[in-house]
């Protein structure tokens, strides 16, 4: 009787499942303090995906996502959070980051322990220069803001003043913008940069009117896109014969419905609208809905933190859910994915960088409410910074 219990034990152990490996995506977000807007917006993207995609990873293998807060631009911070989710918690892989000096702070972090990290938000050019394990899901400001400047001298030669905040993507901005409208034929009148900390616009502002230039273009980090455009209204730059542009990082979608109808018209770029009327996106804005209510909209931080998690499954899917960095980074420097929300995305294998299309988007109002729409795409647009400035072997 003993013996037939042993063996039935074993046979009831045999048929048992194995027990579910999880693998630790750690995510380093802004979650608190004035710029924590797009944080929840990258954490609402990495649930909704996860959510959405129940079945997506090989059996057995599940999601455990582990978020930080690093409460701003704050590179110490984040660097001992990273050391603290390698070290403590074990994680397989890292994502998020709104901040390029972050960013940059975690770069030797996880060179040092072979972590991937996918790059959701942070914009600075040198990002995936900085580590051999950084692959970029987000975007450029090159990327947005060169072909804006190409458009604005295109369709307005003439003069331009800049007003960007002083940071690596404040600083590409308005590199970008300059080299695209120059080269068309425009002249920078004038440039101007701000403090992060300083969120009184208005003097900078009064500047840029005061250099009587046609063309205003405008970069502020997405946290203090309301601040900048009340005080853009206030201004009226309009009255002044000043026509504002912009990336899309003044005007994100769920934010933009409190910035009133002062913004319509107002023309700007960028790798995502949440009015786009592809099938991809508006199942997606469908899903986005159902989780989090009738009126919520995801922006471009939404989109690309789905993204990165949408790199990470196609990770764990040819792996049969392993992990191991450097085949983690081999597939992830070659990764595609033709049917993302924002249009077919892939990174280029050369740079580790995005791919993506870039929109010509200006505000209007859709069905009563305030909306980007898309009216021209540069499709495939690599990284222009790059292109000028190859990497030195």
């Amino acid at each position: 009787m003993r013996a037939w219990c042993f063996v039935f034990a074993g046979l009831v152990a045999a048929a048992a499942p194995a027990a579910a490996e999880s693998v630790k995506v750690g995510a380093i977000l802004t979650l608190s303090g004035p710029d924590a807007t797009p944080g929840l917006q990258m954490d609402r993207g990495f649930r909704l995906y996860i959510k959405e995609h129940p079945h997506d990873l090989p059996t057995g293998v599940t999601i455990n996502l582990i978020e930080r807060d690093d409460t701003g631009p704050n590179p110490d911070v984040a660097k001992r959070l990273a050391q603290e989710l390698i070290t403590r918690d074990h994680i397989q892989f890292l994502t998020g980051v709104l901040w390029t000096p972050n960013a940059a702070a975690i770069a030797p972090i996880v060179t040092q322990a072979k972590i991937p990290f996918i790059d959701s938000l942070a914009a600075g050019v040198t990002i995936p220069r900085l580590s051999p394990y950084i692959v970029r899901v987000s975007f450029t400001l090159w990327q947005t803001s060169y072909p804006l400047g190409q458009w604005a001298a295109k369709e307005r030669h003439g003069k331009a003043y800049s007003l960007v905040a002083d940071y690596a993507p404040g600083n590409d901005a308005e590199n970008g913008f300059a080299a695209g409208f120059t080269e068309g034929g425009g002249e920078i009148a004038g440039k101007s940069r701000f403090p992060l900390s300083d969120l009184n616009f208005t003097p900078y502002l009064e500047r840029m009117a005061d250099a009587k230039a046609q063309t205003a273009f405008i970069f502020v980090p997405v946290g203090s896109a309301v601040t900048m455009m009340r005080d853009v209204a206030n201004l009226d730059l309009a009255q002044k014969g000043i026509t504002l542009v912009s990336t899309m990082d003044i005007v994100p979608d769920e934010q933009l419905q409190d910035m009133g109808d002062s913004t319509l018209g107002l023309v700007t770029s960028g790798n995502y609208s949440a009015a786009a009327t592809r099938p991809a996106n508006k199942a997606f804005v469908a899903a986005w809905k159902r989780a989090y209510g009738d009126k919520a909209l995801p922006d471009f931080a939404g989109v690309e933190a789905w993204d990165s998690m949408a790199a990470i499954y196609a990770v764990l899917k040819a792996t049969g859910g392993t992990v191991d960095a450097d085949k983690a980074m081999a597939i992830l420097s070659h990764w595609k994915d033709p049917a993302s929300p924002r249009g077919p995305i892939a990174i280029d294998p050369a740079t580790r960088d995005i791919v993506e299309n870039i929109y010509m988007r200006k505000v209007e109002k859709v069905n009563g409410r305030l909306a980007n729409v898309e009216f021209a795409t540069i499709p495939d647009v690599k990284d222009p910074w790059k292109e000028r400035n190859p990497e030195k072997k």
